[in-house]
């Protein structure tokens, strides 16, 4: 059986952005005054996620694994509140991860097989995920600061590093939209894993079928163990 957690992490941790109202708090040196811009910025994107019901995009994925060549992936991704998401991978290796808001599938073609887990159980493995069904807090879990030095993307550049260590996320936001248009994910490992966005669509219609999954005849379904260790 693949180990799938490495794979649907990212993406989960990703949508905590879009699951719950965007509460941050700013990470200054001590006795140092709250920069005045760092608190619009996250206002805004409070704002911005808060009234974000469901998005559509193009992705690009780059893994870089410890010891390991790197990998890339890309493919489209559709998620609506709450906790409804699919990812489907397209090149160079297929494969779908679904959630209907209560089971996480996650089909490999190559295989034939399907892995699910209970969305909830899923949920278990990291604090940040807890996001996707709007359970977490994020001004608990996260401090949030500008990158320095900044990338010269012209993106508004954040960092958001969790208060129990052991992972970081930087975020590339557009300064228009306040879209996510880039990710960053670092976790106690040193694996990174890097999310470019392309193509965003906010609030469009997306019906249950999007995320209903079936597994396809003769495959093999798994049930994901009781305690999924990243």
């Amino acid at each position: 059986m693949k180990i799938i957690w490495k794979a649907i992490f990212p993406a989960i941790v990703l949508l905590m952005l879009f699951a719950a109202p965007v509460r941050l708090e700013t990470m200054v040196p001590a006795g140092a005054p709250v920069s005045k811009d760092l608190k619009r910025v996250l206002d805004h994107l409070q704002k911005h996620y808060h009234d974000t019901n469901s998005f559509t995009a193009k992705f690009n994925e780059e893994i870089a694994t410890v010891g390991a060549p790197k990998r890339q992936r890309k493919g489209t991704v559709s998620f609506r509140k709450p906790g409804r998401m699919r990812w489907e991978f397209e090149t160079p290796e297929k494969q779908t991860i679904v959630s209907d808001g209560e089971t996480l599938y996650s089909y490999d073609p190559d295989l034939n097989q399907v892995v699910e887990t209970p969305l909830k159980q899923a949920l278990k493995s990291s604090s940040a995920t807890s996001f996707l069904l709007g359970i977490g807090n994020i001004n608990r879990d996260f401090k949030a600061a500008f990158a320095s030095p900044p990338t010269p993307t012209g993106l508004i550049d954040l960092i958001l590093d969790a208060k129990t260590g052991g992972y970081k996320i930087e975020v590339g936001l557009d300064p228009k939209t306040y879209d996510l248009m880039k990710l960053t994910l670092t976790d106690q490992l040193g694996d990174v894993t890097k999310i470019d966005f392309i193509g965003i669509h906010d609030n469009v219609e997306l019906p249950d079928s999007i995320f209903a999954f079936k597994a396809p005849p003769g495959a093999d379904i798994v049930t994901a163990p009781a305690s999924p260790t990243i």
